[in-house]
């Protein structure tokens, strides 16, 4: 029961990103908030990382090295991009297509180490993006989503994939409190540079619309919703990935409770198809588990 609410709080907390950054951007340019989020959840990480435990050290050389690159790809780029994208897409597109990275992760492993995709592999990834298509259709015609949103969320999503793939390979030493705490505080400095050269900072307001899409990317999203995912994966990894399939439920749930974003048979279709692309790309990890 317990592992169940917890995945349950994961699916919900990271489904609710998209909608969040959409709230904020209205208040402040997309890497304002980026950077914000960022820097809150470096911080709240790395003081309950080192606080609470007394024996954690600062990084070595060669895990500055690590954090910087996985901080660049994972947090700068990945999610500087992500922001971006939500200011001409739709919430539930945006939700929608972070479910799609699992499917990304398998062909990118398979490129990286050479080993041939399976077709089961690639009909994953066909199946996937063709929902994403099906879905973002209606949107592309009231002007809600564009083809420069949706070509900077894939972009996003092939960043994140090779951020993944990249922390994977490395022989971490450290715990993930600490990793996930220096890789974001890192991605947001090497962000810097960029917010302030293309962010208007005379657009901000500090109301709390922006204080609260701040506080709940950061604390909620950024922090819960990674203890809660690595959690997970430490008591099954193939198990944990089934709790994407319901982040696009929740996404769209979020866009038409909060936003007024229409829920339609595209939508429907769409969404069916990605759940569809992430067990077949899943399907036979998930039956070697069980077994």
């Amino acid at each position: 029961m317990k592992n169940i609410f917890i995945g349950l709080l994961f699916a919900m907390l990271w489904a609710s990103a998209s909608v969040a950054t959409k709230f904020g951007i209205l208040s402040a340019p997309p890497l304002v908030l980026a950077n914000i989020r960022f820097f809150l959840a470096g911080l709240v990480l790395l003081s309950f990382g080192y606080i609470f435990n007394k024996s954690y050290k600062l990084p070595n050389a060669e895990e500055w090295k690590h954090l910087s690159i996985f901080g660049l790809l994972n947090t700068t780029v990945y999610l500087g991009l992500y922001v971006c994208a939500m200011k001409y897409t739709a919430a539930g597109i945006g939700s929608l297509a972070t479910s799609t990275n699992p499917l990304l992760i398998v062909l990118l492993s398979s490129w990286l180490i050479g080993r041939k995709p399976s077709k089961e592999e690639i009909f994953s990834i066909i199946i996937g993006m063709a929902g994403i298509g099906i879905a973002t259709y209606p949107l592309l015609k009231d002007s809600s989503t564009t083809i420069l949103g949706i070509s900077l969320l894939m972009l996003s999503m092939v960043c994140v994939s090779f951020a993944s793939v990249y922390y994977a390979r490395v022989k971490w030493k450290l715990p993930n409190i600490l990793i996930n705490g220096w890789q974001v505080a890192l991605g947001g400095i090497f962000l810097l540079p960029f917010t302030f050269f293309f962010s208007d900072f005379s657009l901000i307001r500090m109301d709390n619309r922006l204080i609260f899409s701040a506080l709940w990317l950061s604390l909620a999203v950024s922090v819960i919703g990674l203890i809660c995912w690595f959690y997970l994966l430490k008591i099954d990894t193939v198990k944990a990935s089934l709790w994407l399939f319901l982040c696009p439920l929740f996404g769209f749930f979020y866009a038409w409770w909060l936003m007024d974003e229409p829920i339609t048979m595209y939508t429907v279709a769409g969404t069916l198809l990605v759940v569809f692309g992430l067990y077949l790309g899943q399907r036979k990890k998930l039956s070697r588990s069980i077994n």
